[in-house]
């Protein structure tokens, strides 16, 4: 009818509950990802392997180094991609910081292998990425310039990750053994294979 809202416009809109359910569970799993693979020494995707990577070198939190890198990425998300989307980031990366900083005093571990790290750890982090994508949240650094990219281009998010982390590993290389490098790029092809087979343009219909 003339004057009456389409109410399949708002079918797939996520609620603010549901946003902030994402927002929490996402983060949770993603400090839990990083806290193993920190414990076992080796570096990941993103803004988190540079965090990893920094936090090797300097007494610092890995969440708060998550944190600090990942400023001027907000504004490059707040330019490209909008104010929305830039709360719910910023809010995601101060859940990471403190989950992060409360998972490595709560837990005592003493001894964690590389491929459980690697693989359950880049497992954990890729589906809590893939929960924050899904409502217009980034987790920073390369995951906002791989969002933007999808949005203007229409590319696959974890193809962009992929290109984009290999630099990373390639920089990290110089700073951690052939044998911790190997593993550190199977956490990266974790986070990425949730990433390709899971969220492809036009096939999720929520934000």
């Amino acid at each position: 009818m003339p004057g009456q809202t389409d109410p399949s416009l708002h079918l797939h809109e996520h609620s603010w509950l549901e946003d902030a359910y994402a927002l929490l569970s996402g983060s949770t799993l993603i400090a839990i990802g990083l806290v193993l693979m920190k414990e076992a020494g080796i570096v990941t995707a993103g803004v988190a392997g540079i965090a990893l990577l920094v936090s090797y070198a300097v007494p610092v939190g890995v969440g708060l180094l998550f944190f600090l890198i990942n400023i001027p990425f907000f504004i490059l998300g707040f330019r490209a991609l909008g104010g929305e989307f830039m709360v719910k980031s910023v809010l995601a990366a101060l859940l990471i910081f403190g989950l992060a900083s409360v998972a490595q005093a709560s837990l005592e571990i003493e001894r964690v292998h590389p491929a459980f790290a690697a693989l359950a750890g880049g497992t954990c982090a890729g589906i809590g990425i893939l929960a924050l994508v899904r409502h217009n949240t980034g987790v920073g650094g390369v995951n906002i310039i791989a969002l933007w990219l999808q949005k203007r281009r229409g590319w696959n998010v974890g193809r962009l990750h992929m290109v984009l982390d290999a630099a990373i590993l390639l920089l990290a290389s110089s700073a951690i053994s052939p044998a911790r490098l190997g593993w550190s790029a199977l956490s990266v092809v974790a986070i990425n294979g949730i990433l390709i087979a899971w969220h492809r343009p036009g096939r999720y219909l929520g934000h």
